[in-house]
């Protein structure tokens, strides 16, 4: 199995959406988050993604597709 570590920044409109719970749902990844903060306006969280490699990479994509900004904390996928 792969891990690979992101921060992810959510604009104020996708703060009430449970992406990160969707991301579990619809790729076959393990969602854990490490380190969060959120607010009613602004939200960031640091969250590992396992699973395997290609399917990190399609949830990278779908959270980037959802809206969210997504930034690698680590820059390879470890496996």
């Amino acid at each position: 199995m792969a891990s690979y570590k992101v921060h992810i920044t959510f604009p104020e409109a996708k703060i009430k959406d449970p992406i990160i719970y969707q991301i579990g749902h619809e790729y076959k990844v393990i969602t854990n988050i490490r380190r969060a903060d959120v607010t009613e306006k602004t939200g960031w969280m640091d969250v590992e993604l396992t699973g395997e490699a290609a399917e990190i990479e399609r949830a990278v994509a779908g959270l980037k597709a959802k809206g969210v900004k997504v930034d690698p904390i680590e820059r390879n996928i470890i496996e």
